[in-house]
């Protein structure tokens, strides 16, 4: 299906939508461990970083819209439009791989957490290729059936969050303050660290076409990305409160290890319901990245996209399966977050102004 026969506004969804689509992507494995990473940076003050990277990805947001505009078009087709077939088509290709090893990086760290947590001895080609074919069974039921898997990643979940409170019995609030007691270059690192935990919003590049009177969907990101950072704000303080420095920077996931003092009476590990309810958030973040990935060659291609589709999802899990160990897994986050900040920090804003002198010119 081309972009230019989107005509059926039953293959398109409804502006508010947009607020589970971008929320969806951003809450990911990043809430269960973002905190131990900006504690290094910038130690119990780093919850200004979570403001800073969220009001910057406000303006990533607004760019997007500038780029794109009025058009009923996707970013494949501006950078050849742009660029010309040749250097778009290879700019598009760079996208291509961003959004593959988006899907690498969920698909592989969430199986790990299953292996660590709960099934020590089960297989990992087997659980990564379930997860593969769940994502896949999905796509191919249409844009919406996906935004509407998004949209249950968001409302099922959401007691987890209440969960997290359990932590304040043992609360001891004082170490967050002094409040300002840091420096901008310890925030800046920070806020350069959460990058991964905010990213997200890059799917409008490729999913604009979809949405029926797109440039009325702006507030509705504008607002996903705000709640993804108050959510953010509330983890941080809930986990400052209750770990020391020194116990935050030794454990990997510390709102799995919250989880461990939730007692319910018909219930004695808490985190086994955390990290399995955690799957319906993470469906959504493999099953984005591998339409956008095959929409994309799609677009470039210029073939059906069943078969990128399946060109994708094979590369995705073969890739996820080279990445055994934890200091391997762990490589792997941090080259995401390399590749989310020279996306959302030099590649959307140098495209943004391009396109819009190119405009100015042509005007």
């Amino acid at each position: 299906m081309n972009i230019s026969n989107i005509n059926n506004k039953a293959l398109l969804i409804e502006p508010y939508l947009v607020f589970f689509l971008v929320h969806s992507l951003q809450a990911g494995v990043g809430v269960l461990g973002f905190t131990r990473y900006i504690a290094e940076a910038a130690g119990f003050q780093s919850w200004i970083a979570i403001i800073i990277s969220g009001l910057y990805f406000h303006l990533l947001i607004w760019m997007i819209y500038k780029i794109i505009g009025n058009q009923k078009k996707d970013i494949i087709a501006i950078n050849k439009e742009t660029f010309g077939k040749f250097i778009g088509s290879f700019i598009s290709l760079m996208i291509v791989f961003y959004f593959v090893l988006a899907g690498v990086v969920v698909l592989r760290t969430y199986v790990e957490i299953i292996q660590i947590w709960i099934f020590p001895d089960i297989s990992v080609p087997i659980l990564c290729l379930t997860l593969s074919v769940l994502a896949y069974y999905i796509i191919i039921q249409g844009f919406r059936v996906i935004v509407g898997v998004s949209f249950f990643s968001l409302i099922i979940p959401f007691f987890l969050l209440f969960s997290n409170f359990s932590a304040f019995e043992y609360a001891e609030f004082q170490r967050v303050l002094p409040l300002f007691n840091t420096n901008v270059e310890e925030q800046l690192l920070a806020a350069k660290t959460m990058t991964l935990s905010f990213l997200g919003p890059e799917i409008l590049l490729l999913a604009y076409p979809f949405i029926d009177q797109a440039p009325k969907s702006q507030k509705f990101a504008h607002l996903a990305s705000f709640y993804t950072m108050a959510l953010y704000l509330i983890i941080a303080f809930v986990h400052f409160s209750f770990y020391t420095l020194g116990h935050l920077q030794t454990i990997i996931w510390p709102t799995i290890n919250i989880w461990k003092i939730v007692e319910l009476p018909f219930l004695e590990r808490f985190e086994y319901i955390g990290i399995a309810t955690w799957l319906i958030i993470i469906i959504p973040n493999i099953t984005l990245a591998l339409w956008a990935s095959s929409r994309a060659l799609k677009e470039i291609c210029n073939v059906k996209h069943i078969y990128t589709l399946r060109i994708t999802g094979v590369i995705i899990l073969l890739i996820a399966l080279l990445f055994h160990s934890r200091e391997a897994i762990d490589q792997l986050n941090n080259f995401m977050s390399l590749i989310g900040q020279v996306f959302v920090t030099i590649f959307i804003p140098v495209i943004f102004i391009i396109v819009l002198l190119k405009r100015k010119m042509s005007s």
